[in-house]
């Protein structure tokens, strides 16, 4: 039996940032999001990513909730680091050499810089998410950025998916051990278990999206001009997160230009 209860990870939905307009942090975040694409240099990504840390804590999402929450992104940036300080030709004085690998102060730049590029991108967009109602998002696309009504709502529709997606991974895991199915030792049955699971998953995704399709083409949803129940209004909250990240892309660009340091990706 699945459950629609959201899961924790969408939770923190309070506060400052939540008050914000939908359009204005989905329009932020891809400010700095692009920011930090066109720039290649350490700096400007770790002064971006500060500058975010700083605003998610004055609106109570701390370092240490956004590690205990975001903890994969958090482990995949430091992979991906740690991947390219070993794999890096950059010279330096030798820290750690063993076998093939040898570690210099500058691929452990490298990798170091990689890591906080990869946070720095993944942080904006998933403050939207954690800071964002997929209905005020709606609204918002559609009122404010005039986007078609079949394209808002489909949109919508998944990002509600998810939310039970991820509720329904845990309860398949928990039938799965009820069953005496999981519970295997080593990673060959650890892949054979998440494989399994994850074909589940994506059978019973199908077969809810397929209702999902043909309950709202029944009731009428995409077939015309569409009206909508909440208007949205853009206030001095809207102004003062805008400032902010302006601030925060701008100041990033500052910094890393008047140390010398900013590198455009195809300098």
């Amino acid at each position: 039996m699945s459950t629609v209860t959201a899961p924790s990870m969408f939770a923190p939905r309070t506060g400052f940032l939540a008050r914000a307009n939908p359009v204005v942090k989905l329009l932020g975040a891809l400010l700095i999001t692009l920011m930090i694409v066109v720039s290649a240099d350490p700096v400007t990504n770790a002064v971006a990513l500060a500058g975010q840390l700083v605003l998610l804590a004055g609106v109570g999402l701390g370092p240490w909730r956004l590690l205990t929450t975001l903890w994969p992104v958090v482990l995949a940036a430091v992979i991906s680091g740690w991947g390219t300080a070993m794999l890096s030709t950059a010279g330096g004085p030798v820290l750690l050499h063993v076998g093939w690998v040898s570690i210099t102060t500058g691929s452990l730049a490298a990798g170091a810089a990689i890591a906080l590029r990869g946070l720095a991108i993944a942080l904006p967009g998933i403050t939207v998410l954690l800071t964002t109602d997929p209905t005020d998002l709606a609204d918002g696309l559609a009122q404010t950025l005039r986007l078609p009504a079949r394209f808002v709502l489909a949109a919508l529709a998944a990002l509600r998916l998810v939310e039970v997606m991820v509720t329904e991974w845990g309860v398949l895991a928990a039938a799965r051990r009820a069953r005496g199915a999981g519970g295997g030792r080593g990673p060959w049955n650890a892949l054979r278990e998440f494989g399994g699971q994850a074909f589940t998953l994506l059978v019973q995704s199908l077969r809810r999206a397929t209702r999902l399709a043909m309950t709202m083409e029944a009731r009428g949803f995409g077939a015309g001009p569409r009206t909508w129940a909440r208007t949205l209004h853009y206030g001095r909250v809207d102004v003062l997160v805008g400032a902010a990240v302006v601030l925060t892309a701008v100041g990033a660009l500052a910094v890393s230009m008047s140390l010398g340091t900013h590198r455009f990706i195809w300098q």
